[in-house]
């Protein structure tokens, strides 16, 4: 069987990196490039060396255009703004997209979903395996509890994050509305400061910590999705810790099976639905 050649954009960033370093050690896989920014002092370099893996003979390039026509399947981890543009692209040249940027608004999320009307696409706030199987928890234990228990979900995320809530953090507040069968837009929420009145009940309530060296940490708590917390009596947490960004990167390359699965299931794919579908 021929290798699916994957492509990096913004390889030169930690993530990208580590992706070009998984794809490599998967099997079936094989490295098509990787591009940035032009003037980032990455362009020309091998990205082999520069993923700490060693010369592999593939110098980074600066067009993300040139990278999609060169690639079966293109991993997305940048900025809200490129992602958007970076779909379109996708799009129009026919190359499936990994996507695991987050903080897009509602306006770039729906560019995102009408590239998948063209190409398949796997998108994911997070590409942890466990996460994934802690948005299902979620999602059944706020639909058995309802909304006499209080949701509050707190992150850690590193200081350098740019976005808060995390993506993860958000996917878990949608889980939760959606096992209350409520709009999750109507019952977030993200600040509060000041004499803010009493707790909204059906409220899905959000803090974000950015302490320096941290791992990630997302917390949900039994009763409480990422801290489904009983109004009185004790409340129950259910957390994840990934101790290390390889864990995002390995679920990332992994979708050699997901893309082919994404095909077969529609053009827009989550991993809980990818995991579905292979089992």
């Amino acid at each position: 069987m021929a290798r699916t050649k994957m492509g990096v954009v913004g390889c030169g960033g930690r993530m990208g990196r580590m992706l070009v370093a998984e794809i490599v050690a998967t099997e079936g896989c094989t490295v098509a490039g990787g591009s940035e920014a032009p003037g980032s002092g990455y362009v020309n370099q091998d990205i082999g060396e520069l993923a700490g893996i060693g010369r592999i003979g593939i110098p980074i390039g600066e067009t993300v255009e040139k990278l999609m026509r060169d690639s079966d399947v293109v991993l997305e981890f940048t900025s809200p703004a490129a992602t958007a543009e970076h779909a379109a692209l996708a799009a129009s040249l026919g190359t499936a997209m990994v996507v695991g940027t987050t903080g897009l608004s509602a306006e770039q999320g729906d560019r995102v979903r009408q590239a998948a009307r063209e190409i398949p696409i796997v998108w994911a706030p997070n590409m942890s395996l466990g996460v994934n199987i802690m948005l299902s928890v979620v999602e059944e234990i706020a639909k058995r509890l309802g909304p006499d228990f209080d949701v509050e979900i707190m992150e850690m995320h590193h200081r350098g994050k740019v976005d808060a809530p995390s993506g993860t953090a958000l996917a878990l507040g949608r889980a939760a509305a959606a096992g209350r069968s409520v709009v999750f837009e109507e019952v977030e929420q993200r600040g509060r400061d000041g004499i803010t009145g009493p707790r909204r009940t059906g409220d899905i309530g959000f803090a974000a910590l950015r302490p320096r060296r941290r791992a990630a940490r997302d917390r949900a708590p039994r009763d409480n999705p990422r801290n489904l917390r009983q109004r009185r009596g004790p409340g129950r947490t259910l957390g994840g810790r990934p101790f290390a960004g390889r864990l995002w990167a390995q679920g990332s390359a992994g979708p050699v099976t997901a893309i082919r699965n994404c095909v077969e299931i529609g053009a827009l794919c989550n991993l809980q639905r990818i995991s579905s579908k292979i089992a």
